[in-house]
C-alpha cells in the first residue's frame, strides 16, 4: 500500500467500468440513526448487514451496502446470502440493534452504533469460534451515481463521488491486513472469493465506475465508516471515530434513544400492542430529518431496489404521509414533533398554496403532480396542533391553501395513489374538513365562503361518488361508493378509469371500488351506520379483503396493478397489486367507530412486520417463492419500512384513549353530525350540475370577470360580477330560474324540483 496523498494507480483494478449499479432489497431489518449530538446519518440493515446510509440528510443514499465474508475451513461464507443470523436491540424504542451471524463453529457478532458527535458509523464486531478470518465488502454509491465513483485503498479506504462533494473513509482499529479498490461484477471481493476461494485481489484504485471495496479485518475490532464532502474531511471523522473508542459512542447513542422513550405517551394504550406502538414512535423518529427537521421522508428505502439504480425510491417528502407520520407522534404525545413537521410544511409551500407530489428534504421538487389530499392535510394537522391562530406563518399556510383548495376543488388532478384524476372519497373528505378547519385562522368572509363550499361539495359526495350499480367478474353489485367519480356535464360516478399500472386497461368507474371511502366516517363527515357505507363495507371485506397466515389486510382496489408480477418479479411499472397493511389499520378505524373490536386488525398489523417488526408497504399473497424471499402474508419487495403504515398502527392502537380519530375534529363533526344540507350549490364549467332543489341558491363561482344572460335569447343588463378580495374568486350569488349562459357556456338545462 501507499500514502494517502497519492493518486497515482500502482494497480489499477481491471473489469472498469463494472457492471450496472443497483440499489439494495427494501426488505429492511431495521433502521437507526442519532438522535442527539450533530451526526446526519442513517443506518438501514437488511439481511443482517449494513444496506443504504443516508448522509448528510434522509433524502440522499450514499452507500448501497456494507457486508462481511467470514473465510472458515478453507471455505468462505457471504453472511447476507448465509442468513442465519438473530437481531436484537436494548428495548423497542430503543433501536440500538446488534446483529448475530452463526455458522457451523463460528459466530460473528455486529453492534451497530451511530456515533452522535460525527457523521460516522462504529461497527463494533467480533469473530469467534472456528473461523479463519473476516471481511468487509463495501459498495458506495456516492453522490445518488453508480458509474460515478472512484476507490482506492492505503491505510484506510476511501471512495468519492466523481463531480458531486460526498465521500467515504473507512477505518479499523488496529488496521487493515489487507485491502482491494475493484469495480463491481468483475474485481471486486465478491468476484475475487468466487474464483479464488480467497482474498488473493489487492487492487489500489479503481476509477470512475461501480466500484467496491474489501478488506481483511482483525478477528475483534471496531469498524468505522464515516462521510464528508472531501476525502480529507471523510478520513479525518473516520479515524477519530475509532480513536474515541466505542464506549463512548454507544453511551451516547443509546443514552440518546432510552431518553426518547422515555418521552412517549403509552397510558391508555393495550399492553398487547404497547411495544409495537412504541417501536413505531421510534421508527418515525428515525424517519425525521436533522439537516432540514420536520421533513419526513415516507421510507428510508428503494421499492424493488435491487432492480433498479435509480433515485426513484421512498426517501421523498410526500405532505400526505408527513402529516400522517406527525399526526401519530402527536398522538403519543410528541407534539414537538409534529410541530417541526408543520413548520416544514410552512416553508415548502407554494405560492399558489398547494404542495409538490413530493420532494427532497431541502424542497426541491421531485415529482411534479398536484394531488388536493395534500393541500389539506397540512390545515388538518395545524387544526390537530391547535396552533396559534394569531401565528402569521400558519395564518399565511392556512389561507394559501384554503385558496387552493376553493378555486381547484372538488376534482383532483391526482388521488392519494398518485394515479387518477377525478373526484376521490379520501380526497374530498380531506378537503372538506379542511375547508371546515381552517376558519379559525381566515378572516370572516373568507371562512364564511370557504364553509358554503365545503357544505356543497359535502351533499354532493353521492351525487358523485356512490353508484346504484356495478359488475365485479360475472357477479353484479349494488349501491357502493366507487373509488373514483368523474366531473363532466353530469357529475356522477360513471365514466371509464384508466388503470394506471395496466396499459390500456379501462374499467368503467361504477366497477371500481377502493377503502377511500372510509374517510368519510373518519373525517366524520358521514355516520358508521350509514346504510351506504355498511354496504360499502361488506362489498370491501368481500372483494378487497385477503385473509393470509398472518391476519387480515386490503387491497387498494380491485385490478390494482402496482405490485410484484405473478413469478414475484419486481414490478417494472406494471405487476398486480398486493395487500397493504395500513389499510387493514384504516378498516380497524372503521371497526372501531361502528362499535366493533378492532384486535384482530391490530394483530393482523403486528403479524405482517419483518424481522426487525418493520412494516411493509405490502405482503405477499400467493404461494410462497422461497428463491425470491415471499412468504404469504409477509413483506413484499415493496417499501419497507413505510412510515404511513407505522403512523396508522400508532393511530390505531391510540383510537380508544381520545374515543376517535385523530383526525377527527370537533368543528367538523358538530357541522355534519345531521349531515345537513347546502343552502348554496356552485356552479362552475368544469363542475357544472343539471337540477338543484328547491329554495337552493346558485352561486357561480368562475376564474374571470363574467356576464350573466337569462333565458335563451333575452340579454338582461349588467349583471357583471364583481373581482373581490380574498378566498372568494370573481363570482355572484343568484336565485335560479331559468337556463343561463355564462360567457356562452350554457348551464345545461337546469330545473328547480318540488
Amino acid at each position: 500500500m501507499t500514502d494517502s496523498s497519492s493518486w497515482e494507480p500502482v494497480d489499477e483494478a481491471p473489469g472498469a467500468p463494472g457492471i450496472g449499479p443497483t440499489w439494495c432489497s427494501s426488505d429492511k431489518d431495521f433502521v437507526t440513526t442519532a438522535l442527539e449530538g450533530q451526526s446526519r446519518i442513517w443506518l438501514t440493515l437488511g439481511h443482517g448487514i449494513g444496506n443504504e446510509i443516508y448522509w448528510p440528510s434522509t433524502g440522499q443514499p450514499q452507500l448501497r451496502d456494507l457486508g462481511f465474508i467470514v473465510e472458515t475451513q478453507g471455505d468462505w461464507i457471504e453472511v447476507k446470502r448465509h442468513s442465519t443470523y438473530t437481531l436484537s436491540s436494548p428495548s423497542p424504542s430503543v433501536l440500538a440493534p446488534t446483529v448475530v451471524h452463526q455458522g457451523s463453529g463460528w459466530a460473528l457478532r455486529l453492534e451497530w452504533i451511530v456515533d452522535p458527535d460525527r457523521d460516522a458509523i462504529i461497527v463494533d464486531y467480533e469473530l469467534s469460534g472456528d473461523a479463519d478470518a473476516c471481511y468487509a465488502l463495501i459498495a458506495p454509491h456516492l453522490g445518488g451515481g453508480g458509474f460515478q465513483n472512484t476507490a482506492w485503498v492505503d491505510d484506510d479506504l476511501h471512495a468519492i463521488a466523481v463531480g458531486a462533494e460526498a465521500a467515504l473513509a473507512v477505518s479499523c482499529e488496529g488496521g487493515f491486513t489487507r485491502a482491494s479498490a475493484g469495480f463491481v461484477g468483475s474485481s471486486d471481493g465478491w468476484q475475487d472469493f468466487a474464483a479464488n476461494g480467497r482474498m488473493s485481489w489487492t487492487y489500489q484504485r479503481a476509477a470512475d465506475g461501480n466500484v467496491a471495496l474489501t478488506a481483511q479485518l482483525p478477528r475483534r475490532g471496531a469498524l468505522a465508516i464515516a462521510f464528508a464532502t472531501t476525502s480529507e474531511g471523510a478520513t479525518v471523522l473516520s479515524r477519530s471515530a475509532v480513536a474515541a473508542g466505542v464506549d463512548k459512542a454507544r453511551s451516547r447513542f443509546v443514552g440518546g434513544w432510552k431518553r426518547y422513550a422515555d418521552s412517549l405517551d403509552l397510558t391508555g394504550i393495550d399492553e398487547r400492542w404497547a411495544g409495537m406502538v412504541a417501536h413505531s414512535a421510534a421508527v418515525l423518529a428515525c424517519h425525521e430529518d436533522r439537516t432540514f427537521p420536520g421533513a419526513m421522508v415516507a421510507s428510508l428505502s428503494i421499492p424493488w431496489g435491487n432492480s433498479r439504480s435509480d433515485l426513484g425510491g421512498y426517501h421523498l417528502v410526500w405532505a400526505r404521509d408527513s402529516v400522517e407520520s406527525a399526526l401519530a407522534r402527536l398522538a403519543v404525545g410528541d407534539s414537538q414533533a409534529a410541530d417541526r413537521t408543520l413548520r416544514w410544511l410552512c416553508a415548502t409551500q407554494h405560492a399558489d398554496g398547494h404542495w409538490g407530489q413530493n420532494s427532497y428534504p431541502d424542497g426541491r421538487p421531485f415529482w411534479t403532480g398536484v394531488q388536493l389530499d395534500e393541500a389539506a392535510l397540512p390545515i388538518i394537522l395545524a387544526a390537530a396542533l391547535r396552533a396559534p391562530t394569531n401565528d402569521v406563518e400558519v395564518v399565511r399556510m392556512v389561507r394559501r391553501a384554503a385558496q387552493f383548495l376553493v378555486t381547484n376543488g372538488p376534482s383532483s388532478p391526482q388521488d392519494r395513489w398518485e394515479e387518477n384524476q377525478g373526484t376521490n372519497a379520501f380526497t374530498i373528505a380531506s378537503v372538506i374538513a379542511a375547508l371546515v378547519a381552517a376558519e379559525r385562522w381566515l378572516p370572516a368572509q373568507d371562512a364564511a365562503y370557504c364553509r358554503l363550499v365545503a357544505d356543497y361539495w359535502n351533499v354532493r359526495i353521492e351525487d358523485w361518488l356512490y353508484a346504484a350499480r356495478g359488475q365485479l367478474g360475472d357477479h353484479p353489485i349494488g349501491g357502493h361508493y366507487v373509488r373514483l367519480g368523474r366531473l363532466g356535464a353530469v357529475a356522477d360516478a360513471r365514466g371509464r378509469i384508466d388503470v394506471r399500472n395496466r396499459p390500456d386497461t379501462q374499467i368503467d368507474a361504477e366497477d371500481l371500488i377502493a377503502c377511500d371511502f372510509l374517510a368519510l366516517v373518519r373525517f366524520g363527515l358521514r355516520s358508521a351506520d350509514d346504510p351506504k357505507i355498511v354496504d360499502t363495507v361488506g362489498l370491501i371485506d368481500r372483494v378487497l379483503a385477503t385473509e393470509l397466515p398472518t391476519g387480515i389486510a386490503y387491497r387498494r382496489y380491485n385490478n390494482d396493478g402496482y405490485g410484484e408480477h405473478a413469478d414475484g418479479s419486481p414490478f417494472d411499472g406494471t405487476g398486480i397489486g398486493r395487500p397493504w397493511p395500513l389499510l387493514a389499520g384504516e378498516r380497524g378505524h372503521y371497526a372501531h367507530q361502528a362499535g366493533d373490536d378492532p384486535a384482530k386488525y391490530l394483530d393482523s398489523m403486528v403479524a405482517m412486520t419483518g424481522t426487525g417488526q418493520l412494516l411493509p408497504e405490502q405482503v405477499w399473497d400467493a404461494d410462497a417463492i422461497p428463491e425470491r424471499g415471499l412468504e404469504p402474508g409477509h413483506p413484499s419487495g415493496s417499501a419497507m419500512p413505510l412510515a404511513w403504515a407505522h403512523a396508522e398502527l400508532i393511530k390505531l392502537a391510540t383510537f380508544a384513549r381520545r374515543g376517535r380519530p385523530i383526525e377527527m375534529l370537533d368543528e367538523v363533526v358538530d357541522r355534519y353530525a345531521s349531515h345537513p344540507a347546502a343552502a348554496t350549490w356552485v356552479w362552475r364549467i368544469d363542475a357544472p350540475f343539471a337540477k338543484v332543489p328547491s329554495g337552493v341558491d346558485v352561486l357561480i363561482d368562475h376564474p374571470m370577470p363574467f356576464s350573466i344572460r337569462r333565458g335563451d335569447d333575452a340579454v338582461e343588463s349588467a349583471l357583471e360580477a364583481m373581482g373581490r378580495q380574498g378566498l372568494r374568486v370573481t363570482a355572484i350569488s343568484l336565485p335560479l330560474e331559468a337556463d343561463m349562459l355564462v360567457d356562452g357556456a350554457v348551464i345545461a338545462h337546469i330545473s328547480i324540483e318540488g
